[in-house]
């Protein structure tokens, strides 16, 4: 990392820092438990950030001073220990910008890149139907009433961010914001990759076995308190919503695009009449988005292999088949079978999660 693009990034959080520590003693903020704990565990990871800051100004500052001695001094004694010296500064620079490289990502995105500091999260869950046509979108409303029984099961609840219908029936895309006791994405985090269906379609007359597509990808859900985002970095258009709520929705430019510039993420959301109210779903889809994006690629980055492919998160796995002649799903990942097709559309999904969860952490 070059050095300037370290230093603004270090300039960033230091200016972070001192904005939750003065935040921290606000009255309204002491008042509030739940914030007040969110900053201040902020506040602690950052504390370490400005401190290690603070060493590398003092290294720069003295390797300017050896610079110097080099350049103007004329005693040979002194440009030998002013060489020794700049030689010593030199490496301990190098180790705190190796270091802070995933410092810095650790901070700016503050639970890290380890999928466990996430767990206790809520979630953000997104289908899209894949390979496969109208019988893709039939089989993402399956999933989704899979999902939904599932979620009455363990008491979450779910709102509906955005939905784009299919071409007969079903779903293209749906995007469903799920909260509910800690351990949401704990869980649901191994839904993410392609779920493949064998089965014979609606409209298939000669009662031949067809198979499609369609992809799951679950998010954590990051609040504004802990990521910020530039608004100057998002481009936001409003357009008539398609969906359901009405004339009134129709008549109204209530539907929110927005678009992240730099990543070039874009989100939409129309199931709220208020442009307000798809504002902040979209934003809160967004945020989720680039969180992940940047995880996914730290761990390009950084070249690490997985100690599992259970909960990568990576769209292109097929992670699971549906075999609907032979009543039998299988989880690819653990190699696991369950014989029970009806019950697990009906919602029993907790013991393959459970199996998931025990090879995830061998």
């Amino acid at each position: 990392m070059k050095k300037t693009s370290l230093i603004k990034k270090f300039e960033v959080l230091e200016k972070e820092f001192h904005e939750i520590s003065n935040s921290i003693i606000q009255p309204h903020i002491v008042s509030n438990q739940k914030k007040y704990k969110i900053l201040l565990k902020k506040y602690r990871k950052l504390e370490g950030v400005v401190n290690i800051y603070e060493k590398y100004k003092k290294k720069l500052t003295a390797l300017q001073e050896a610079n110097y001695i080099l350049k103007n001094d004329s005693d040979p004694e002194m440009k030998e220990i002013a060489y020794l010296e700049k030689n010593q500064i030199l490496e301990d620079l190098s180790d705190i910008e190796k270091k802070s490289d995933d410092l810095l990502f650790y901070n700016t995105y503050p639970t890290g890149i380890e999928n466990i500091e996430d767990d206790h999260r809520n979630a953000i869950v997104e289908l899209r139907s894949g390979t496969g046509g109208d019988e893709a979108c039939l089989f993402v409303e399956d999933i989704l009433r899979m999902y939904i029984m599932y979620f009455k099961q363990v008491g979450w609840k779910y709102k509906i961010i955005h939905a784009q219908k299919g071409g007969i029936q079903g779903y293209k895309e749906i995007i469903l914001d799920v909260s509910g006791k800690e351990g949401v994405y704990g869980n649901l985090k191994f839904e993410s990759g392609v779920h493949r269906v064998q089965r014979i379609p609606k409209t298939e007359s000669q009662g031949r076995v067809h198979t499609s597509a369609i992809t799951v990808a679950v998010l954590p859900e990051i609040k504004d308190i802990e990521m910020k985002i530039n608004i100057s970095d998002i481009k936001k258009d409003t357009f008539r919503s398609s969906g359901s709520g009405g004339q009134h929705v129709n008549k109204t430019e209530s539907a929110v695009r927005l678009t992240h510039i730099p990543t070039k993420i874009t989100v939409e959301c129309q199931e709220e009449r208020s442009q307000h109210k798809n504002f902040e779903k979209a934003m809160n889809v967004l945020r989720s988005r680039i969180y992940q994006n940047e995880k996914e690629k730290r761990f390009k980055e950084r070249s690490i292999k997985r100690k599992s492919l259970v909960s990568t998160g990576d769209r292109s796995v097929k992670i699971r088949t549906y075999n609907y002649p032979k009543g039998r799903i299988t989880d690819h990942r653990i190699h696991k079978s369950i014989y029970d097709l009806v019950g697990f559309m009906n919602g029993n999904i907790q013991e393959m999660i459970n199996l998931l969860k025990l090879s995830e952490n061998k």
